[in-house]
């Protein structure tokens, strides 16, 4: 896994799910690198903090893990 230390750096276009309130805590993610298959991920209300850098299928590991409980 890596990061970058400024996400607001990042060419891309963040988002964050349609189910997040306003003001709430939130985690935004980007597609870094399409075809290498490269997410980002950062703290909404931290902009220009940093960013994991996640493959695909570790991001997609990650949010089954988060719909099962499993990292409670």
């Amino acid at each position: 896994m890596q990061h970058v230390e400024n996400a607001a750096a990042l060419p891309v276009t963040w988002w964050k799910s349609s189910r997040s309130e306003a003001g709430a805590q939130c985690v935004e993610c980007a597609i870094l690198d399409p075809h290498h298959h490269i997410a980002a991920l950062r703290d909404s209300k931290a902009p220009t903090g940093p960013a994991l850098l996640l493959p695909y299928a570790a991001l997609n590991t990650l949010v089954a893990a988060l719909k099962q409980g499993a990292l409670k």
